[in-house]
């Protein structure tokens, strides 16, 4: 009993003494954990609007968003080639409406929808008697004209003036001059012919229906010529010209292109979209080129320059684009960009709203939109 008590009490000695070195490392004197320093952080100071030179910025610290990247906008080089979309048009000038000058009745068609037509070609036949009294008005004038010139100069020059009266007031219904030398007798019938080459774009005459001066009967396109209309940005227009070549392609013709000169520059910029439409007068061997076709037009111009955008930098907002540059002291702008298609994936060129060096948001786009909005009092 003796010899297991002294044996124990050692032990416990040990124990003891371990327990209290232990406590000791890990307590103060006041019997606390003792806490390790802490690593101070930078104060984050909320995002707010201020004001600068009547500009709006938004006073945002870097740090505050660590996904946030800045990206210098660049120019590149642009190719010596300029390409649009464009829709083919009847070139205006070689369109012709068909109306009646009197009141009548149509007898006879003889033409149909985009039935091909030569100038001269019998169309449509009309009854009215204005034709058959503006005839006889012009037979009389002529049959007593030789009995009025025998009676001296005076007499002679009003027969001749009587003549062209009634010449004039023929060709004002539509009766050509050669169509004038052939009158023989006064009838209600006249026979329309077309004045131009090309295809009925447009047929309004139906056999018996009645018609008035001014009504159209008939509307021609000539398809030798077309036009096509396409839109090319403002950054563009100081690189192309009227008399420029351009070559365009269909889908329906892949493999055949089209030759032609650019013919006329719109005077007026849409500011919606800082586009500017551009007509091409284009040669159309076989009329193979159709009205409403869509073509593609490469237009050969001198290189140039291209700012471009990358589209993780844009908000899109109700109908425009937005980008926040950055102006430095921790401000940022925002900025209406107007863009347009790039070659490059992932980017766009910019048509107006930045600047070659300006730094735009990346990364944090949306997030720097949001409290933009929220500064504003907003939802964004």
């Amino acid at each position: 009993m003796s010899i297991s008590k002294i044996g124990i009490a050692p032990r416990s000695a040990l124990i003891c003494g371990l327990m209290l070195f232990i406590a000791g490392a890990g307590f103060g004197c006041e019997g606390r954990p003792k806490v390790q320093a802490e690593v101070e952080q930078p104060e984050i100071i909320p995002p707010k609007l201020v004001h600068e030179g009547g500009v709006e910025q938004l006073q945002l610290q870097h740090n505050s968003l660590p996904d946030m990247v800045l990206v210098t906008i660049r120019e590149l080089a642009l190719p010596g080639v300029l390409e649009t979309t464009g829709q083919i048009t009847f070139d205006d000038r070689r369109v012709a409406n068909i109306i009646s000058r009197v009141t009548g009745r149509i007898e006879q068609i003889y033409v149909s929808q985009w039935d091909y037509v030569r100038r001269g070609q019998p169309i449509a036949r009309l009854y009215s008697p204005d034709f058959m009294t503006a005839e006889a008005e012009y037979l009389q004038a002529r049959a007593s004209a030789p009995t009025l010139a025998a009676g001296g100069s005076e007499n002679n020059e009003f027969a001749r003036s009587m003549v062209e009266a009634a010449r004039r007031k023929l060709e004002l219904i539509g009766i050509e001059p050669e169509q004038i030398e052939r009158i023989k007798s006064a009838v209600p019938f006249f026979t329309m012919r077309a004045p131009i080459s090309g295809n009925v774009v447009q047929n309004q005459a139906l056999r018996g229906s009645a018609v008035n001066p001014g009504d159209i009967l008939y509307s021609l396109g000539t398809l030798e010529d077309v036009w096509i209309t396409g839109d090319i940005y403002e950054v563009d227009l100081a690189r192309v010209h009227v008399g420029q070549g351009l070559q365009a392609v269909t889908t329906a013709y892949p493999d055949e292109i089209f030759h032609g000169t650019i013919a006329r520059i719109s005077p007026n910029i849409d500011p919606n979209t800082h586009t500017l439409q551009i007509r091409c007068a284009v040669k159309n061997p076989g009329f193979k080129l159709k009205p409403q076709m869509l073509a593609q037009v490469s237009i050969a111009v001198r290189p140039g320059l291209a700012l471009i955008v990358p589209l993780d930098a844009l908000v899109f907002e109700t109908d425009s684009y937005f980008a926040y540059v950055d102006v430095g002291h921790d401000r940022i702008e925002r900025h209406k960009v107007i863009i347009s298609s790039w070659s490059q994936r992932g980017y766009a060129r910019v048509v107006s709203g930045l600047n070659p060096g300006d730094r735009v948001v990346t990364g944090s786009t949306m997030q720097v939109n949001e409290l933009w909005h929220e500064a504003h009092g907003e939802r964004s």
